[in-house]
């Protein structure tokens, strides 16, 4: 969400360099509101919780990795982000990306870097602290999750965080490595819970059919996988390769029928 944001606000920007982009009825579009930026994937893959339950992968079946992904917006290539996954002493990993600007990208100077300490075992994924910086106070983020006594307390995009947590509740870093966790056992979750600023939203999720796409990396055979918020017009979908321990290589969000911006892998390195 916060990376998303930051990736809508350099698409503004280049907005006076690429002209308005259409909106409803034939109405010139405005530039998309940083609030309203979607689910990652990539790196940002992107995405998915379990619901209260779920059995997850254990942790031995998590492999560490490093992906690159450039940001399309009108056609326009205009952020690369590149993302990590590490994997520390026992149960406790760490999953981090930073988004640089390309080409007409770079008038606008955010420089977003993310990071998520969690634990994966056998039972869940529980997000630990969760770190935003790079992209001024307003998307800056600093939240700690004490799963002992059931709270995440500190800051989100500028606003105050003391929230009560359950089971498959994620950050914006930890819900992607959720999702390979939960696609690597060979579930896909219906229901996904994520922290938004001072509250919880829930996202539906469901598979959309299987399609062969040409990356960077070669042909690749994937299943997609696509997302809404309840009431929201805005959908994202999710190009996971399976050959690639359902890495992301495609993201893209849609409003209504309308491409706002596109996704794709550039780079892999620690899978086969």
């Amino acid at each position: 969400m916060i990376r998303d944001a930051c990736v809508q606000m350099l698409a503004e920007r280049t907005r006076l360099t690429l002209g308005p982009r259409p909106g409803r009825r034939g109405r010139p579009g405005a530039p998309l509101p940083a609030r309203r930026a979607s689910r990652l994937a990539a790196a940002l893959a992107l995405m998915l919780a379990s619901q209260l339950g779920a059995r997850w992968a254990a942790a031995d079946e998590l492999q560490p990795f490093q992906a690159s992904y450039l940001w399309y917006w009108h056609g326009a290539a205009i952020a690369l982000s590149q993302v990590r996954l590490r994997h520390r002493a026992d149960d406790t990993w760490v999953y981090g990306s930073s988004t640089h600007p390309r080409g007409i990208g770079v008038l606008y100077p955010m420089r977003p870097v993310l990071q998520s300490v969690m634990r994966v075992t056998p039972q869940s994924v529980q997000p630990l602290h969760f770190v935003a910086t790079g992209s001024g106070r307003r998307h800056d983020a600093d939240v700690t999750f004490d799963w002992d006594s059931g709270r995440a307390t500190g800051v989100y995009e500028g606003a105050k965080v003391d929230l009560a947590i359950h089971p498959g509740v994620q950050d914006d870093m930890s819900v992607q490595i959720a999702m390979l966790a939960q696609l690597l056992q060979g579930h896909m979750p219906e229901t996904v819970m994520e922290i938004n600023r001072d509250s919880v939203r829930e996202y539906d999720y469901r598979r959309a059919g299987e399609q062969r796409l040409d990356t960077a990396l070669g042909r690749v055979d994937t299943v997609v996988y696509v997302s809404s918020h309840p009431g929201s017009p805005r959908t994202t979908s999710f190009w996971c390769a399976p050959s690639l321990g359902y890495i992301p290589v495609q993201v893209q969000q849609k409003r209504l029928n309308a491409i706002e911006w596109t996704m794709r892998i550039r780079s892999l390195q620690g899978r086969p």
